[in-house]
């Protein structure tokens, strides 16, 4: 199983979050799932606010078009980006099916 699949135009992420590192960067594979490294810490929702601007940023929507589907208390999540315009090299994604 891949840490992404297509749901329509939607792209479905199964997501590893390493709160309070040194940079925001993709970090290869976690298992079967894509690890984040992110800056903030996770308190008050901080990470998982800065988990879904990254993510707009890197895959070229607004915020408004990422959204958490589940692991809000976890380090485990799972995140929907509608219609990414963009999709990083690094991640080695396919394109949606047509």
């Amino acid at each position: 199983m891949a840490f992404f699949r297509w749901d329509g135009a939607a792209l479905i992420l199964d997501c590893h979050l390493q709160p309070k590192a040194s940079n925001d960067v993709f970090a290869g594979l976690h298992g079967e799932r894509l690890k984040i490294r992110l800056t903030a810490p996770p308190v008050d929702g901080k990470a998982n606010a800065q988990l879904l601007a990254f993510l707009a940023n890197a895959f070229g929507v607004a915020k408004s078009q990422v959204s958490l589907l589940s692991g809000q208390q976890s380090r485990q999540k799972r995140v929907r980006i509608q219609a990414p315009a963009l999709l990083p090299a690094e991640l080695g994604l396919t394109a949606r099916p047509a």
